[in-house]
């Protein structure tokens, strides 16, 4: 089975030879040079020879690395699963959550495509040129963490949600307000209404969307600054349901959402 970390630690062997090899060239062109401007061509001819084996050594090497390259197989590595198999294997080492069936992977809150075809890796719309298992997981892992550590206020967000659901109570009764306000409504129609036009959709997509989610749902904010408070619910229809990972980074999958107002607590007489 190919693991391309075996690759990798035969051609940083072979990498550092060639360092090696690549640092005597240079020394030897400088030498070559300075007896060159000196008319030292005894000394010039000696170099020169030299520099041919060194040269020699370089090009032995390089084809070895093609040879590593070329036996390793990469379209066979991705074509048979073994990327995968490792991609799946670094994020459960990682603890990196991911879900889904080849080609196509959930790492929340990104989708990961395999491309077998071109040799090509997505995250999201794009192409990522890394076929190291653990490295593009290692990035995967980092830019999740620096989007958790991006500036968010789950009370806008939870304004934004509440405009969109009453927005969507409009268009539902021909632009009048109904009575009572209340019901659920599929989060996937109000990302449609947060995000009406297509170029609106590809800076703010549906794993963005996602992601907001699982802020305000691991948030401590359960109501707007309207007073109304609000709550998640299911779906027994797994397509109508957002996916998300909470605090605990246990998955969970939101459907609706309902605005309501708090019942006051009534005081016995």
């Amino acid at each position: 089975m190919a693991d391309y970390e075996d690759l990798l630690k035969q051609m940083q062997m072979m990498e550092k030879e060639l360092k090696d090899k690549i640092v005597s060239i240079q020394k030897t062109f400088k030498s070559l040079c300075k007896y060159s401007e000196n008319g030292d061509l005894k000394s010039w001819t000696r170099d020169m020879g030299a520099m041919q084996a060194y040269l020699k050594e370089q090009e032995t090497l390089m084809e070895g690395m093609q040879h590593q390259v070329d036996e390793f197989g990469i379209r066979a590595y991705v074509e048979n699963g073994e990327f995968v198999e490792q991609m799946l294997a670094c994020c459960d080492r990682l603890d990196v959550d991911v879900k889904g069936d080849y080609p196509s992977y959930e790492i929340f809150p990104y989708r990961v495509r395999v491309d077998a075809e071109n040799l090509d890796l997505y995250l999201d719309r794009k192409r990522v040129q890394c076929l190291r298992p653990l490295s593009f997981v290692q990035s995967v892992k980092g830019s999740r963490d620096k989007l958790l550590k991006a500036a968010f206020d789950p009370r806008i967000f939870a304004k934004e949600l509440a405009a969109a659901y009453d927005l969507m109570f409009l268009k539902q009764n021909q632009g009048k307000s109904p009575a009572s306000a209340v019901g659920d409504f599929y989060l996937k129609s109000l990302y449609t209404l947060l995000t009406p036009m297509r170029r609106f959709r590809r800076d703010y997509d549906q794993q963005s969307f996602a992601f907001d989610l699982a802020r305000l749902y691991a948030s401590d904010v359960r109501s707007t600054e309207d007073g109304r408070q609000f709550q998640f619910g299911p779906s027994r229809n797994i397509n109508k349901s957002i996916r998300i990972l909470d605090q605990d980074g246990r998955e969970q999958y939101l459907a609706t959402i309902r605005f309501f107002e708090a019942i006051p607590n009534q005081s016995a007489n």
